[in-house]
């Protein structure tokens, strides 16, 4: 299996591709041409052996032709690369018994991506779409013994370039990125991943290559496609059924007869059908047995993620024609847009199984430029971070790619919600008919891979396209914003969401996000303000005001994007850096900041609440930036998520009853600045340690309003609870307890934030004796009669900065090994915020990061992903926290 996770044989979402008379896997007639090619430049000048899948970048690499794209200054340094025409050729030989089949089709599962495909010197065929599959008749062109197969690539720069020269009517906005990004232009004129031209969190590496599997296919009667397989309730009469679509290529009718089963649920049904000559979609509704208890698929946390085998067999008198199995899981979606008692506009919610789900999470970018490099284990690792973090959703941007079927089926099971965008991002595009007839294509074969997957509960037709059109991103004359207008509307709507609702009725499809929903539909698909927080969903990014202040935040229905930059740590930018870049003011650092005035906004923000760095030994100052970006980071996303989650059944205003925290971003492309929680290369950030707390099942949320304090209990469990809060006083001078102080126990139900603690600051200190704002904080935590409930939090009286009696804690730390566990004893002598364990290069993560030591004492865990010791753990571990950098 190849890191794209999409070879032949076809496994395409939860189904095998099968042929006539055969189990499972490529048929004896089928050829897989994965493996070894050779590749070479437009003049020749380079010519070497490359791996398909693959891509030319990586080929390049891994013959030592090119250094590592990442390190240093490489991504300008190669860019020859991209404006290069390449080839990539094979020899392979058929049997007899293939040339002598009905059809035989040479199918590539995804070419990157404009391409004119030759065999045997002659032309059969191109491709202009990196998310499309192809399939080329070739029956006659094969020849016995050898056969040459070539597939010239055509610099996607220079494409998209003419591209937009003949698109001379109108220019189709933005033309290139900003300068800051360093990237190259016209990418909405080319259908590839749209970032592979640069973004604002990653480099421009437009890639080339065959980045999924080649095969040659052949057979008589018929090949099965594609199986789809989505299950279907049916309120009125509480019964499901499950709607199965055979896509099929047949040689000529086939009259026939096609069983669908599950056994599990004791339902079976027989169709008499015929397969119509070509490539044709069937449907077959299967009903689930009323006496078979149906178990439901569940987000993570509110309950499992079962699923059941269907089988389908199709015979043709007598004989087996096709046979294959496939996973079902049964689950509803509904997206609640409804009128909200007390307050203008419309809900924005989503309803599973009936019940209302808040959605905790963030947004997943591609995982690396060159996606042949993408591991399973890299998809495995990022996902169980998210679900350790106490997440349920990532959303699958739309400037990257459709995500290879590994993603969802790991997704599946692990209970992880997807809202999935189509790859349309951050700008207008071009409607003519050849345009619109790929993307029409893309649309409906990612569809059919996908919809069977019950991790994805909603369609979105691009990333910010209605934002940019309707707040006039792109400066475009009032008096030509009808054409704009037009296209919007002629690409995501006629044709995209028509595609959507005739392909998969069993989920919502929003044209675009941020979007008011049902009230920009009302308003012909472009709301005069897409960002109204009584409807829809909300992007929400402001660097310069202070991210401590919750009231900076928008009191919105869903926040699907916010969040704050910061970098990465040493170890992760030592790979790709020399010793002269490390300081924030080299020239690699400013190089590697694709968002304008990033660094400068990081220093801004955290000089709000923090001393500034000032080491006078380089490599300190630098490492305690790269610290203190992640500790305000940490703290600017933690403060507007708990917001968000204590707004879920609160109306303020007109606004509020929010059902949605997705944070920008979750992983990283390559080793950089970003909004990432997850370093590249799998690292948690001080950030996704703080995610485990803040998306908590249930959560202790304080903050400050009119001097008073507030204590929320938010829960998101299913049953209520009774629960009070338990605070303790702490002075920053020394560790241990000044005071302690707790409310009376409050009925908290399901899925409700209450406020269970309200006391005024001033008569809160003057309970406690010797505290005051500025030498005194607090921390707290939820508790019922069984005890406590949830993680502790925090809550700051004063900025750090201005904290009295906050000293060097002086923590020593050591390492043992109890229960095969490596275990780290910590001891402070004085209170330490931010507490930051780093082991260097040593992959793994700890139980616990970048805590508050109150205590004086404190144990964590460290899970190691490669075989390591006591020893060099210890030698290896650094502990930071705050003061240690000033």
């Amino acid at each position: 299996m190849t890191a794209s996770g999409d070879t032949c044989p076809r496994t395409l979402g939860v189904l095998l591709c099968l042929f006539v008379g055969v189990v499972s896997g490529c048929s004896p007639e089928s050829l897989s041409l994965d493996g070894k090619w050779s590749l070479s430049n437009s003049n020749g000048s380079v010519s070497l052996a490359a791996q398909v899948p693959g891509c030319v970048h990586s080929a390049l690499q891994q013959q030592g032709v090119i250094q590592d794209p990442y390190f240093r200054f490489n991504d300008l340094t190669y860019r020859w690369i991209a404006l290069e025409n390449w080839t990539y050729t094979t020899v392979f030989n058929v049997s007899a018994r293939v040339r002598n089949k009905q059809k035989v089709l040479l199918s590539f599962e995804g070419v990157d991506t404009v391409a004119s495909i030759r065999l045997n010197g002659v032309a059969v065929g191109s491709t202009d779409n990196m998310f499309r599959r192809y399939d080329f008749s070739v029956r006659d062109l094969l020849r016995d013994g050898v056969n040459e197969l070539k597939v010239g690539l055509m610099s996607p720069v220079l494409y998209a370039s003419e591209r937009r020269e003949a698109h001379s009517a109108y220019r189709v906005p933005p033309e290139c990125p900003p300068d800051v990004q360093k990237g190259v232009c016209h990418v909405n004129f080319i259908r590839k991943e749209q970032s592979s031209f640069s973004w604002d969190w990653g480099p421009s590496f437009p890639t080339m290559g065959l980045w999924k599997g080649v095969c040659v296919e052949a057979f008589d009667v018929l090949q099965l496609v594609q199986v789809s397989s989505v299950p279907l309730y049916n309120s009125g009469l509480s019964q499901w059924s499950v709607q199965v679509e055979l896509h099929v290529d047949a040689v000529q009718t086939t009259h026939g007869q096609v069983s669908l089963s599950i056994p599990e649920l004791e339902s079976e049904q027989s169709f008499q059908t015929q397969f119509v000559s070509g490539k044709t979609k069937n449907i077959f509704i299967l009903h689930i047995n009323t006496s078979s208890e149906v178990k439901l698929w569940w987000p993570h946390t509110h309950g499992d993620q079962p699923s059941y085998q269907l089988s389908v067999r199709g015979s043709q008198d007598g004989l087996l024609i096709l046979n294959t199995k496939s996973k079902v899981s049964f689950r509803t979606v509904e997206l609640i847009q409804e009128p909200v008692l007390g307050s203008p506009g419309l809900s924005f919610y989503f309803r599973i199984n009936g019940k209302p789900v808040f959605l905790k999470g963030s947004n997943w970018i591609p995982a690396h430029s060159f996606q042949d490099q993408i591991s399973p284990d890299v998809v495995r690792n990022l996902l169980q971070s998210a679900v350790d973090a106490n997440m349920n959703t990532l959303r699958v941007w739309g400037g990257g790619v459709y995500e290879q079927d590994l993603f969802y089926s790991v997704c599946d099971e692990l209970g992880i919600m997807i809202w999935q965008d189509f790859m349309f991002a951050c700008a207008m595009y071009p409607t003519e008919d050849d345009f619109i007839q790929t993307v029409r294509e893309e649309v409906v074969q990612q569809l059919r891979r996908l919809k069977s997957h019950p991790s994805i509960i909603i369609w979105s037709g691009n990333n910010e396209n209605e934002a940019a059109l309707a707040t006039d991103w792109f400066s475009i004359p009032a008096s030509q914003r009808p054409t704009y207008t037009r296209d919007y509307v002629t690409l995501y709507v006629n044709n995209i969401r028509k595609i959507v609702q005739e392909e998969d009725q069993s989920r919502p499809f929003l044209v675009s996000s941020p979007t008011n929903g049902a009230e920009s539909e009302r308003q012909g698909w472009v709301a005069a303000d897409p960002y109204d927080p009584h409807y829809g969903d909300t992007h929400f990014y402001s660097y310069l005001l202070d991210c401590w202040d919750w009231r900076t935040f928008p009191r919105t229905r869903f926040a699907s994007e916010y969040g704050f930059q910061s970098w990465p740590s040493l170890s992760t930018l030592q790979p790709v850096s020399v010793e002269e870049d490390w300081s924030y003011d080299s020239d690699f650092t400013s190089h590697r900041q694709h968002h304008e005035d990033g660094n400068q906004q990081m220093l801004l923000q955290a000089a709000f609440h923090f001393h500034l760095p000032n080491a006078t030994d380089p490599l300190k100052r630098f490492t305690d930036t790269l610290y203190i970006s992640q500790v305000t980071q940490a703290q600017c996303v933690k403060t507007q998520t708990e917001f968000y989650r204590r707004s879920r059944t609160e109306i303020v205003e007109g606004k509020g009853q929010t059902m949605g925290a997705l944070y920008w971003q979750l992983n990283d492309i390559w080793q950089a600045p970003s909004w990432s929680s997850i370093e590249f290369g799998g690292k948690w950030k001080m950030l996704h340690y703080f995610a485990q707390s803040f998306f908590a099942p249930v959560l202790p949320v304080g903050f400050e309003d009119a001097d008073s304090l507030f204590i929320y209990a938010v829960s998101d469990l299913s049953h209520d609870l009774k629960l009070r809060a338990v605070g303790t006083v702490f002075s920053w001078a020394r560790p241990g307890p000044v005071c302690t102080l707790s409310s009376d126990p409050l009925l908290v139900p399901g899925g409700s934030a209450v406020a269970v603690f309200k006391q005024p600051v001033a008569a809160l200190l003057a309970g406690c004796g010797r505290c005051t704002r500025t030498t005194c904080l607090l921390t707290f935590h939820l508790e019922d009669a069984s005890g406590r409930q949830g993680p502790t939090n925090h809550h700051f009286l004063c900025s750090p900065k201005d904290a009295e009696g906050l000293q060097r804690p002086n923590i020593t730390a050591k390492v043992q090994e109890a229960e095969s566990a490596l275990v780290i004893t910590l001891h402070s002598s004085s209170v330490a915020p931010f507490v930051w364990l780093d082991v260097g290069n040593i992959p793994g993560r700890f139980s616990s990061n970048g805590f508050l030591m109150a205590s004086g004492n404190m144990t964590v865990t460290f899970d190691a992903w490669r075989p390591t010791s006591v020893t060099e753990l210890s030698r290896s571990l650094s502990v930071t926290s705050l003061t240690d950098v000033y």
